[in-house]
């Protein structure tokens, strides 16, 4: 192959015009919409997927702590820029809404409504979506929540659970109002929290919260308690690859993904 370069300092601007070898994209893709105060929902898509034959792209939404119905409200209006901002007018197999209580504050309903304007063709998930999936396919009834969020959110959170025809057994929360406390709950308190909490007549226990670090400690728990756990950024990183039908094992993060 001739060289393209020289020692030679150029007087003038000359530009050698190339051809390069363009390769179509094969990967499905995932556009992953995370609060702009989530701390941990990236990393843990990374820790699950690097390794995967899928391409993750994501794309932060204005959303303002303390964790309020009010604040969740105002973030629905953000949804569809946010999306059309992932890759814009290229095609998206999975996107992915990666808040819990927020979809349940906003409504399933409209957050696909706004996700579809910018992206029509998506596939959409949410952690909650992808939680109650999974435990219905797992045939889980009687569950167990933790929860990192204050008393006003847990009500929301308990009722839509209700209304999907879970019974729920007991329900306990660490009463924070930021993203940023969330992210702090050390892995010995969640633990020592979970140890505490468990229940031999519970089916599962579901974990909630995006920016709650839980992901890495799911199989030792599940392993040392005999106890199933799904949570939140578990559930939707499951089931968007689920989505893209990118079946490959995956080792470490738990039984759920080992249910297909």
């Amino acid at each position: 192959m001739r060289r393209l370069f020289s020692k030679a300092k150029m007087s003038k601007f000359v530009q050698k015009d190339l051809t390069p070898i363009l390769k179509q994209i094969i990967n499905p893709r995932i556009g992953v919409i995370t609060l702009s105060t989530d701390f941990t929902i990236e990393q843990d898509f990374r820790k699950i997927c690097h390794n995967l034959p899928v391409d993750i792209f994501f794309n932060r939404i204005p959303f303002l702590n303390p964790l309020t119905h009010e604040n969740y409200i105002k973030m629905a209006d953000h949804i569809a820029e946010t999306t059309n901002q992932i890759l814009p007018d290229e095609k998206i197999e999975v996107v992915a809404y990666g808040c819990t209580s927020g979809t349940i504050e906003i409504g399933e309903k409209r957050i696909v409504t706004e996700i579809n304007k910018s992206k029509p063709e998506a596939l959409i998930t949410t952690p909650i979506t992808a939680a109650v999936k999974a435990l219905k396919l797992s045939k889980f009834k009687k569950i167990g929540v933790l929860t990192p969020y204050p008393k006003e959110v847990n009500l929301k959170v308990f009722d839509y659970l209700i209304e999907q025809g879970f019974e729920i057994k007991s329900f306990s929360s660490f009463n924070l109002n930021y993203d940023s406390e969330i992210a702090k709950v050390t892995p010995e308190s969640l633990k020592k929290t979970i140890s505490l909490i468990n229940d031999p007549y519970i089916d599962c226990l579901f974990v909630s919260c995006t920016a709650l670090k839980i992901l890495d400690l799911i199989e030792e728990l599940e392993k040392n308690l005999n106890i199933n756990i799904i949570s939140s950024n578990q559930a939707i990183i499951w089931d968007s690859l689920r989505l893209c039908k990118v079946n490959q094992n995956v080792n470490g993060f738990g039984r759920l993904f080992k249910l297909d």
